[in-house]
Order: C-alpha cells, then sequence, then structure tokens
C-alpha cells in the first residue's frame, strides 16, 4: 500500500486547452491527466506547445486497446508504460503512473535509470518522481481539478526553482542540465539547495546526445541564453563537461577595450562570450534565421573566443600594458573543432551546423579587419571573405555585430555601422554565393584538351584563386587564362 498524500482544488482548466481533451476524458474518465510541462506553462501563462498525459488504473493493453480506434498508436516500451498517440497530425505521449530507480551497480548516466510502469501507483507518487515541483503538478481533466502535492504552483509564482526529492534528485544527473535550462528558458531563479546537490553529482555518464540536446535548448529557446549558460558555470557542468568554456573563466581581457564585467567586477573572457551569446540570439530573432542557421550563428558566438585560452599574453602598447590576443581566432577554430568531434556536434536537422560555425569563428576578426581599412581594401577582399565563409554572409556580419555588441549590456535590435557597411559594401560590388561560384570546372578544362588528374585539380584551383582576385570575371576570360596555364604546364 502507498501513503498518499493528495491536494486538490477545483478550478477551471486555464485556456488554451487542447485539440482531444473530450476524447482522453471520454475514453479514460477521471484517470487522465496531463502533466509536467504542459501544466507548468499552463499556470504561468506562457501557451504550452506539447501535451504529455497520464493514465492512472488502467493497464497499458487497456489504454492501448482504446486509443487504437482513435488514431496510431506506438507503444514505446511495455515495462517504460509510455505510449505514442498520434491523431490528425498531432502526436501525444500517455503513459502510466511510473517510479524511477538507478540501477545497482552502474555508473549513474541518464540510460542507467531503471523506470517501471505501475497502473495502480498514485499519482502524487508518479509527481514525487519528476525533477522539480513546478514540473510536480497534475490537471485532471475530467473537472479541472490541480494536484499539487508538493507546492509547485508557489514556485511557478515565485519564480523559483526546487527540486521535488532531494534524495531522488541525484539519480538522474540530467537534471542538472535541466536546472540550467529550466533556469533560462522559464526565467526561474534556482533554489541555492540545488548547487549543493549538483556538486556531488556524477555526470560522466551522461551521454552526448542528452548534453547536446540541453545545450541547444538553452541555445535556441532562452529569451536570454547567457542565463543558461551562466548556471552550467555555477552548477559545475561547464568545468566537468565544456573544459574549453570553463578555461574562458579563468582569463581576463584588457578593461578598455573590453569593458564588460560580470557582477563582481571581473573582465573574463566568459563574460563578454555570455553577452556575445546574448547578442547573437536577438539578432537571430530580428532577422527571422531558421533554426539550423540561428543554431549554427549561436554555437560559433559561443567558442569565438575559446582560442584566448591559449593565446592570451601582456604586451607594452601605446605607452601601456595590454592584454592581447594575437592569434586567437585560428586557435579558437582548433579548439571548437575539437570540442565538436567530443561532443559529436556535427549536422542538426539536416545542416551542417559544424562546418558553420567552424568557419564563422575562424573568420571573426575578418569584417573588423575590413572596416580598419575600408578606405583601401578592394573587392578582391570581399571575394575571398565570402569563399572562406561558403557565402554566409550575414551569419557573418551577425557574428561580428554581436562581438562588437558582446562588449556592453545593451540588447541589440539590429546590426550596428560596421556590420551594415559589410553587408551593403557586398551588395554594392556584387559578391554574392552566386559570385564565388567557381565559373570553370573541370570539364571545360577536358574540352580544352587537358587530362584528368592531379595536374587539372591544380590549374583549376590556380583558376579559383585568380578568379577571387578578379583577374577574370566572366567565362570566356576564365577559358582563356586556361589556356594560356594549361600550355604553360605543357
Amino acid at each position: 500500500m502507498y501513503n498518499t498524500l493528495r491536494i486538490e482544488v477545483l478550478m477551471p482548466i486555464p485556456e488554451p486547452s487542447f485539440r482531444d481533451r473530450a476524447l482522453f476524458v471520454r475514453l479514460f474518465g477521471p484517470d487522465v491527466y496531463a502533466v509536467g510541462g504542459y501544466v507548468r506553462d499552463l499556470l504561468r501563462g506562457a501557451g504550452p506547445e506539447e501535451v504529455d498525459l497520464l493514465v492512472a488504473r488502467r493497464t497499458v493493453e487497456t489504454i492501448v486497446e482504446r486509443l487504437a480506434r482513435h488514431g496510431q498508436v506506438d507503444l514505446v516500451g511495455r515495462s517504460f508504460g509510455v505510449i505514442k498517440f498520434t491523431r490528425r497530425g498531432l502526436t501525444y505521449d500517455v503513459a502510466l503512473p511510473r517510479s524511477d530507480r538507478a540501477a545497482a551497480g552502474t555508473r549513474r548516466g541518464h540510460k542507467d535509470i531503471i523506470v517501471r510502469a505501475d497502473p495502480d501507483l498514485p499519482v502524487e507518487e508518479d509527481l514525487r518522481r519528476r525533477d522539480f515541483r513546478c514540473n510536480s503538478i497534475a490537471l485532471r481533466l475530467s473537472d479541472g481539478a490541480i494536484l499539487d502535492p508538493f507546492g509547485g504552483r508557489a514556485d511557478i509564482r515565485a519564480r523559483v526553482l526546487r527540486v521535488t526529492d532531494a534524495a531522488a534528485f541525484p539519480e538522474d544527473p540530467l537534471r542538472v542540465l535541466r536546472a540550467a535550462r529550466f533556469a533560462s528558458v522559464l526565467r526561474f531563479r534556482p533554489d541555492p539547495s540545488i548547487y549543493v546537490l549538483a556538486k556531488d553529482i556524477d555526470l560522466s555518464g551522461l551521454s552526448v546526445e542528452r548534453i547536446n540536446e540541453e545545450l541547444f535548448r538553452i541555445l535556441l529557446r532562452s529569451p536570454r541564453p547567457s542565463a543558461g549558460l551562466e548556471e552550467l558555470f555555477r552548477l559545475g557542468v561547464l568545468r566537468r563537461l565544456f573544459p574549453e568554456l570553463y578555461a574562458l573563466t579563468l582569463v581576463i581581457q584588457d578593461s578598455l577595450f573590453h569593458p564588460e564585467q560580470d557582477a563582481y567586477g571581473h573582465h573574463t573572457v566568459w563574460s563578454h562570450t555570455k553577452l556575445t551569446v546574448d547578442q547573437a540570439a536577438r539578432l537571430a530573432s530580428v532577422f527571422g534565421l531558421e533554426p539550423p542557421r540561428a543554431l549554427a550563428l549561436l554555437l560559433a558566438a559561443l567558442y569565438h573566443d575559446a582560442g584566448k585560452a591559449e593565446t592570451t599574453a601582456w604586451e607594452h602598447k601605446r605607452g601601456r600594458m595590454v592584454v592581447t590576443s594575437a592569434g586567437h581566432d585560428i586557435a579558437s577554430e582548433r579548439i571548437a573543432r575539437q570540442a565538436f568531434a567530443r561532443n559529436r556536434i556535427f549536422s542538426w536537422n539536416g545542416s551542417d551546423v559544424r562546418s558553420t560555425a567552424l568557419m564563422l569563428v575562424r573568420t571573426h576578426h575578418r569584417p573588423a579587419e575590413l572596416w580598419a581599412h575600408r578606405r583601401e581594401v578592394t573587392r578582391k577582399a570581399f571575394n575571398r571573405l565570402a569563399a572562406d565563409v561558403k557565402g554566409e554572409i550575414e551569419l557573418c556580419a551577425y557574428l561580428d555585430a554581436a562581438d562588437r555588441g558582446g562588449r556592453g549590456r545593451r540588447p541589440m535590435r539590429g546590426l550596428d555601422r560596421e556590420s551594415r557597411w559589410l553587408l551593403n559594401t557586398f551588395k554594392a560590388l556584387g559578391v554574392n554565393r552566386l559570385a564565388i561560384t567557381p565559373i570553370i570546372m573541370g570539364r571545360d578544362l577536358i574540352a580544352l584538351g587537358a587530362e584528368p588528374g592531379p595536374a587539372l585539380g591544380a590549374v583549376l584551383k590556380d583558376l579559383y584563386r585568380r578568379q577571387l582576385d578578379n583577374e577574370f570575371r566572366t567565362k570566356a576570360g576564365g577559358l582563356r587564362l586556361a589556356r594560356t596555364l594549361l600550355e604553360e604546364r605543357s
């Protein structure tokens, strides 16, 4: 028998409701509940998107049988008691009450949690297994009763994040990362006890896929990603899972060139990095970037100064000792490449975010160099930059602007003067993705009599370099130069 604590407050179901609520009530009566994030977001007036449902006092077989008459059913796992139910293009997670425990004799990781479904388990006990009190609330669909045995609504009103069960919290180390994400996305303040718990939780068993998922959600879903990044630092996650970023917390910057600082007055690269990510997120929103391009931009902002941990030094310049980081852009790309490989960050939603982010990191100083020499730069310099970023000219400008905006806390509402000049000059010169496409191809050289092989590849590479240097801009001009090069080589 279970000892249960049951608190119910009758109230109308908050709006908006979801489309198939009446169907679930008809099928399961007073034993079906909305749970977790759906209820939390509903109570805080945020307009939830996904609906998770809990059905008590029914076996898996009964639930599947009833749902199958009205839509597509996919049983994720019998022991887990989770069912995917799709009806008219909308998918619901339908679960039985469950209990969690860590697998004996294993290194704790998200995959080491043993989940057991129990149709007779009281709903309150299922809520107890959840991570935070704001997520440990259920809403009974039949009459709008709220089950809140752990005070989650009070936490929502206070905008505070507190664990539901301190004894069970360490069982799943992913909860430490989720604390950072919720603090950032929901803008909730973590209770100090979370830092004490997180300190001794082993994170080594977490899969890189789950780590990336939480990081990407912080970057893409937070109104201010820096809040989540700072929580990763405070919770010890940065030191244990993102050592390249943790190193930046210990590197200072020149206070005149980088006046931004943390709450304690430290002019660290980490302070600048967090602000740069925030500004990049704002620009991604202003310009309506689709999620894969936004993620590539945000990852580039996160790692754009990673090389400063290796290159920062004191130097006497302009009559004083200055903190410099010469060559940090190249070092940053190398460090980011290593971090991406370790965390298996490659493609996301069909887009190669890794390659895009790395080339943005490598070139993030180039726009500033063009601006500094704007009176004498030629089309050749713009051609080369466009080629080096593979036509992602806008993303290059956005990162450049965010980097500059990362020296202050004023939110950017658009591009600054330097970045507007960059994009306007690209446009005026006609340098775009099409303009940097190679004009002369291998088949053109073969038509001129060249033999396939390494020599042909070398000529193509030379021709493309000359194209970027404006030695020709038409196919006829390229072919004339190609004949000359082939004759010289033969």
